[in-house]
This record gives structure tokens, C-alpha cells and sequence, in this order.
């Protein structure tokens, strides 16, 4: 298995039923730009059963952190929802994943749009100083489906906002708007049709999409991205990548097994 590194599991948390939260053991020869994923599992039978992960902590932090879905039946989150702190998780060498910001153009506001774990890149991200080095504006949308599957995502911005040196820096920077389908709720409704319907920035006092200042970054379900893929598209939005940065990237490798 030279192909991964073996962690230690350093603490885990259950935030539902269905999600819950770990960190490991970092090599210091791993290296990642924030917003990439990496192959993590478990061994089984003498063999590496893997899923990509996007990293949930930061690059300049020593420790790894994911953000994980439970699947009762799932091949691998069935087994690593048991996991426990002490216990060995793999971890592939080789970080990749289109969610970083050279494969967008300059832009003014980034628009980080996430559904269930998909935040996980985007935990990542605002973490990084320099984002708020590029952007005058970031706006981070986690959409679930219950108030209680925001909780992750609420400790991740708060622990920023008390951060002795993140908190200054992004008080003016940063704006998190957490959204639900199926209960009552500040925020209501899916993602696509906040946009659509221009909700969204209604609601945090920001104009509407704006092609020449927004730059946009997409990881949930793959309804979630077809929709925005399209909506964008439509509205002269391009699609980026490693070889040609542009308006907007998606990240499709996330965890649902």
C-alpha cells in the first residue's frame, strides 16, 4: 500500500444520524491546496477500500479533517462511521480536485454553493488567507435538508469568526447563509431557486449574479450541479478547469457511499 499513508484517527464527532466529522494524523511530506480531496479509506481483508474525500481542514494546519455522509450499507461509510480515536485510516499520497483558485478567472465576489458534505472543500477554503487576499466578497450557501445537518458547517464559521486572526480578517469578507428545504427557517429553499429567483442576494443585501465580478465554485448532489451548471451557462457563465481557468468550476468527487 505505498500508494497511502497510514493516519491516526485523532478525534471523531457525530453531528445526526447521518453525518459526522473526523480528524487524523497529517505526513508532513502530504501536501494539498485547499479545496482539493484526496482517496481516504480503510483496510479491509488486506486490501484498501477508498472513496474521495475533500479535505476539510486547511493546508497550513497539521491535522486532516473530513467531513463525512453515514450509509448504512454504504461499502465504506457503513464501516468508517464505527471508527474510533487511535484507530488507522488510509490516506492517498497525490491531493487533486478542480475546486482551487487558479482555475478561475479574477474576480471581485466568489460564490462558494454547497449542499450536505459538498462543504466540505469550501471548509477548506475560507481557512486559506489568501481567498480573502483575491476577493472583496465570499459568500459560502450550505443547503440540507434539516436545520440539524447545518451544525458542522456553523462550527466551522463560527470557530473562524473567534479565530484571534481570521476574525478581523474576514468579519467584512465573509458572508455564510445556511438554507433548508424541509423545516421552518431563516433561509428556505434550494439553492437553485434562491439564485433563480435572486432570494439570495435579496436576502444578504448583495446585487444579483454579475458575470464580469463573480467567480463561482459548486460541490453537492448531482441534481444541485446540473441545475446550477445549466443556469449558468445560460447566463454566459464558462465552465474552468486545471488547463483553462473561467467563471466557474465544479467538483463532482464527493462521498455519497
Amino acid at each position: 500500500m505505498s500508494a497511502f499513508q497510514r493516519e491516526t484517527v485523532l478525534s471523531v464527532r457525530h453531528w445526526t444520524d447521518s453525518l459526522f466529522s473526523f480528524t487524523a494524523t497529517r505526513d508532513p511530506g502530504f501536501r494539498f491546496q485547499n479545496g482539493q480531496f484526496a482517496m481516504i479509506g480503510l483496510e479491509v481483508d488486506g486490501r484498501p477500500l477508498l472513496r474521495a474525500y475533500s479535505m476539510a481542514s486547511a493546508n497550513h494546519e497539521e491535522a486532516l479533517e473530513f467531513f463525512s455522509i453515514k450509509v448504512p450499507d454504504g461499502a465504506l461509510t457503513s464501516r468508517l462511521q464505527k471508527i474510533r480515536e487511535g484507530d488507522i485510516i488510509l490516506v492517498g499520497r497525490k491531493a487533486t480536485g478542480t475546486l482551487i483558485t487558479g482555475n478561475l478567472i479574477p474576480g471581485k465576489r466568489l460564490l462558494l454553493l454547497s449542499t450536505g458534505t459538498g462543504l466540505a472543500p469550501f471548509a477548506s477554503l475560507i481557512k486559506d488567507p489568501d481567498i480573502y487576499e483575491c476577493y472583496d466578497t465570499i459568500v459560502l450557501v450550505h443547503g440540507c435538508r434539516h436545520v440539524s445537518e447545518l451544525a458542522y458547517g456553523e462550527q466551522v464559521v463560527e470557530s473562524l469568526r473567534q479565530h484571534e486572526l481570521f476574525g478581523p480578517l474576514i468579519e467584512d469578507k465573509l458572508i455564510y447563509y445556511p438554507t433548508v428545504t424541509r423545516e421552518p427557517f431563516r433561509n428556505r429553499g434550494r439553492i437553485t431557486d434562491l439564485i433563480e429567483s435572486g432570494q439570495l442576494f435579496s436576502d444578504i443585501g448583495l446585487s444579483g449574479l454579475d458575470l464580469e465580478t463573480d467567480r463561482i465554485m459548486l460541490c453537492g448532489s448531482p441534481s444541485m450541479l446540473e441545475e446550477l451548471r445549466a443556469m449558468f451557462t445560460a447566463r454566459g457563465f464558462v465552465e474552468g478547469s486545471h488547463s483553462e481557468p473561467a467563471h466557474f468550476v465544479i467538483e463532482k468527487a464527493f462521498v455519497e457511499r
